[in-house]
């Protein structure tokens, strides 16, 4: 059976969707932020009912909150729903480390470099939002890699919601996801160790986590129509 394109209206609330998550994810639109469906009409040129619909599929996600006669905002999660979205994390890119391998690596190593080229230039700069950016594209370089849809799809959602907790608890304001853990995690997939690699991988995750405050610490809301610009 042929699969059906999706529709105008279905790509353009994916649109809308990514856009808003990306958003989120680069911290330029904050925990609790109001999001005025008027002003992200604006901002994205877009239909108010797409806007609308977008919205409603990221609060089945939990990426955002919708209060009746409120409105719409950028979820808070709380401290203890941190503590699970990192246990989930660990089982998911585990899932992911495991699915990669060495062939998978050198089908994809001109790629890879690029990116770690990347990250290292990026982040001996002071750009928060390119470092978070750039750090991020690296996990979700890897559940691209693993092949296995499920997976990045749930991942996604995790990467999402994780870029919430770190603007809420993070004890400091420098990106922990260093470069070099990352590197460390392809030279053991490079080497065909997906044990090692898993292991640096749930250690990584591990030091991520232990950089958080997990108490409900309140952020700072940004311009809506600024923080979509450019995105």
């Amino acid at each position: 059976m042929t699969k059906k394109s999706p529709s105008s209206k279905q790509l353009e609330i994916k649109r809308i969707i990514s856009t808003l998550s990306k958003a989120i994810a680069q911290h330029t639109l904050k925990p609790g932020q109001r999001l005025i469906e008027a002003q992200i009409v604006e901002a994205l040129n877009a239909n108010r009912n797409h806007v609308q619909s977008a919205l409603q599929r990221l609060a089945l996600q939990h990426i955002v909150t919708i209060e009746p006669n409120r409105g719409s905002f950028v979820a808070q999660p709380s401290a203890q729903e941190a503590k699970e979205i990192f246990a989930a994390r660990r089982v998911v890119e585990r899932g992911i480390v495991e699915s990669i391998t060495k062939e998978m690596i050198e089908e994809n190593w001109s790629k890879i470099e690029q990116h770690m080229r990347g990250e290292e230039e990026v982040t001996q700069g002071n750009d928060r939002q390119e470092i978070v950016s750039i750090l991020s594209d690296y996990h979700k370089l890897l559940a691209e890699m693993s092949g296995n849809t499920v997976l990045k799809e749930i991942f996604e959602n995790l990467m999402v919601r994780s870029s919430l907790i770190v603007a809420l608890y993070q004890k400091n304001d420098v990106p922990s996801c260093q470069h070099n853990e990352h590197q460390e995690i392809i030279d053991a997939l490079k080497l065909g160790d997906q044990a090692l690699a898993v292991k640096v991988m749930l250690a990584h995750l591990q030091h991520l986590e232990s950089e958080l405050v997990l108490d409900n610490t309140q952020s700072k809301a940004t311009d809506l129509v600024n923080a979509l610009k450019g995105i």
